[in-house]
């Protein structure tokens, strides 16, 4: 077999992450029985190697070592070498990071570690060159020492897993100690949040910059919650970070839809990766803001965000997609940039040279000699600068707009991952039935109708979730996530169509999710299920990083579910949660940032508003618009007739026309039947 046409185990994978290694020299398998076995049978110690498909270090590393022959073969012959996609088994990823973070004092992907036959870690690392270079071992001297460790220390090596292992046993039984909820944790957190505040560029700490969509949306929570005013700093803080970012190179000015991460301090050159999870989250936050302050921008970007999504990473049958790479042709950000020559090869010399002055697009560019496109100036400012019209600059901006996005069409795309996974569609769902109400657009809530359905019937089995679909494939047990990002969706799902077979379906997953994850003897929810493979370590995730993690989305999905259902068992379990880790998070709000926005739901008495009558009659429909037309944070709605959800039970239209019942703390005002009244009573302190 020739070295073009050789596969290994992961021929049979599904993840495009391991088919795109299935042609390595490395014998790489899965994560598999079939492989772990292989470990004990031939004594030989584990190499597993953890990244994912728009990880620019995990191809880097792929192309130098992977590909390698003479490096596949140290490889091969001194270890079973296990590649995992972090996407797909976040599980493993989870432990293994904890234990190089441990190792090392931080992590990233590519992750390398190194195991015993008995899964324990013993060394690890990240990325890790082809030679000597920059203070860092080559890959093959690093494979040389630890496989002669292995054979003649061995009793140190297992000393040193043994060690590991004792440490991430502490973590997993770490207690919590319970804190009362009281309003001051909130202020405390908001101080913290704000002492790392960049005034100038917006967003929090330096370079590299990522998109703090989780703590923006904490502070739009709590500038309402203080009752700030328009002024106010916190309000201030969001839309300068807000502004910032949508004038950035980390949006995609000409196809919507924002990068990873900003490599600066001021957004301009970003990691060109795009994920599914920051395009939720994001689009999210610009919806909210565009309720709270009605500016258009916000409305626009969040529009073209959705419409990027449905455009590029939604399947046919109405799942969505989960990354895009940063590289093409071999290049990363090659897609996306820009030269003066071409943009005026596209749109003639005259309008180029306004467009150019407008993004930013110079002979000496701003990336590798090419231009990211962002805004720097206000179209005011080069309007006057050129002596334009600031309405012909606009329309000169918006056709080159059009014209450069059909050019870059022609290009070669980036790679998409088209692994569809549960917990990040959730996230994405939940942005769509939100915006579908904030936005009054009917698409979106199809889109968001369509996701569901898709999920709850391809990701599911037996009455319960599966992790990720590729093709005819759904495969692997779900995880916190999955079923957390699905209830919390789903009741926003409700609140979008007000059909009650949302909540059936989030109330049956949410007991799910008591039943298999929740830890009765110290509290909060375990990672996996109860029924989950045996691992090493079975750890609760509290920390909301990259996405939201398993425990805040447990929170916000069963505290919005207890209000519309008056359950207050499944509000209990968010209360445990939120006392274990109400210190933490006020001390540490950027690593809280979903989870202090549960805690503010739980501390504000949440309003509750049920609207008896047809939901699709005119009459109802202009009571909802006026309802979902505010940011209402912590509020939940219930429309209809009848008994369901509990909320709505005993409500009754007033005169034939249908009414809008508002309670908070106990107490509900009298019914109003007209969208001025209702409103009065929505704007009332």
């Amino acid at each position: 077999m020739t070295a073009a046409t050789q596969t290994n185990e992961l021929i049979h994978e599904t993840s495009p992450y391991l088919l795109g290694h299935a042609h390595n020299p490395v014998q790489w398998f899965p994560w598999s029985e079939e492989a772990l076995r292989r470990a004990r049978e031939e004594d030989k110690p584990i190499l597993l190697s953890i990244g994912y498909s728009a990880c620019h270090w995990c191809h880097v590393m792929e192309r130098e070592s992977f590909e390698n022959e003479a490096i596949a073969r140290l490889m091969n012959e001194n270890f079973v070498n296990i590649k995992v996609d972090r996407e797909e088994r976040p599980d493993l990823d989870a432990i293994y990071m904890n234990a190089v973070q441990m190792m090392t004092g931080s992590g990233g992907w590519p992750m390398t570690v190194f195991l015993t036959p008995d899964q324990v870690p013993f060394y690890g690392g990240t990325y890790f060159p082809p030679e000597d270079r920059h203070g860092m071992p080559g890959f093959p001297r690093l494979l040389a020492g630890v496989a002669q460790a292995y054979r003649e220390r061995r009793e140190q090596v297992l000393g040193s897993a043994a060690a590991i292992a004792a440490e991430l046993r502490k973590n997993e039984a770490a207690e919590f100690a319970g804190t009362p909820l009281e309003p001051e944790l909130l202020d405390q957190a908001v101080a913290n949040l704000m002492a790392g505040y960049d005034s100038e560029h917006g967003g929090f700490g330096s370079a590299p910059k990522f998109p703090p969509s989780m703590s923006l949306t904490f502070l739009l929570r709590s500038h309402v919650r203080t009752r700030e005013g328009r002024g106010g700093r916190l309000l201030a803080a969001v839309e300068e970070t807000l502004g910032k970012m949508a004038c950035g190179g980390i949006y995609d000015q000409l196809g919507g839809g924002f990068h990873r991460y900003s490599v600066d301090q001021r957004w301009l050159v970003p990691h060109f990766e795009k994920m599914l999870y920051d395009n939720a989250l994001l689009s999210r936050i610009y919806v909210d803001a565009y309720r709270v302050t009605g500016k258009p921008l916000y409305r626009r970007v969040a529009e073209e965000t959705l419409d990027y999504v449905l455009r590029e990473m939604t399947s046919p049958e109405g799942g969505f997609y989960s990354t895009q790479d940063a590289d093409s042709e071999g290049h990363e950000g090659k897609f996306f940039v820009w030269t003066p020559a071409e943009v005026a090869a596209v749109m003639g010399e005259g309008d180029a040279e306004a467009f150019s002055a407008y993004y930013d697009v110079t002979p000496e560019g701003n990336f590798e000699g090419k231009n990211i496109l962002n805004v720097p100036r206000p179209a005011g400012q080069v309007a006057r600068l050129l002596r334009l019209d600031e309405a012909e600059l606009g329309r000169i901006v918006e056709r080159g707009r059009r014209l450069l996005f059909a050019e870059r069409e022609g290009r070669v795309k980036p790679a998409r991952d088209d692994k569809i996974l549960a917990a990040w569609n959730g996230l994405m769902l939940r942005s769509f039935a939100e915006a579908a109400n904030a936005l009054s657009r009917a698409d979106y809530r199809a889109a968001a109708i369509r996701n569901a359905e898709f999920v709850l019937s391809r990701l599911a089995r037996d009455g319960r979730l599966l992790r990720t679909v590729r093709g005819a494939t759904a495969k692997l047990d779900a995880y916190l996530e999955d079923y957390a990002a699905l209830v919390d969706a789903l009741v926003s799902l409700y609140e979008a169509t007000f059909d009650p077979r949302w909540l059936d379906e989030a109330e049956r997953l949410a007991e799910v999710l008591i039943e298999k994850f929740w830890d009765d003897q110290r509290g909060g929810f375990y990672f996996t299920a109860s029924d989950h493979e045996a691992l090493i370590s079975r750890p609760k995730d509290l920390y909301d990083n990259a996405t939201p993690s398993g425990n805040s989305l447990a929170c916000c999905g069963l505290l919005r579910l207890s209000k519309l259902n008056a359950e207050e068992r499944w509000a209990k379990y968010a209360t445990r949660v939120l006392e274990m880790a109400a210190l933490p998070m006020s001390r540490h709000p950027s690593a809280f940032g979903n989870l202090l926005c549960a805690l503010d739901f739980t501390l504000s008495r949440p309003r509750e508003i049920a609207v008896a009558g047809d939901p699709a009659s005119p009459e109802t429909q202009l009571l909802l618009q006026e309802i979902f037309r505010r940011y209402l944070p912590n509020t939940v709605v219930a429309c209809g007739g009848g008994g369901r959800p509990a909320l709505i039970e005993g409500r009754a239209p007033v005169g034939a026309k249908p009414a809008a019942y508002v309670c908070q703390n106990y107490t509900c005002r009298a019914p109003v039947t007209t969208a001025a009244e209702l409103g009065a009573l929505l704007d009332a302190p």
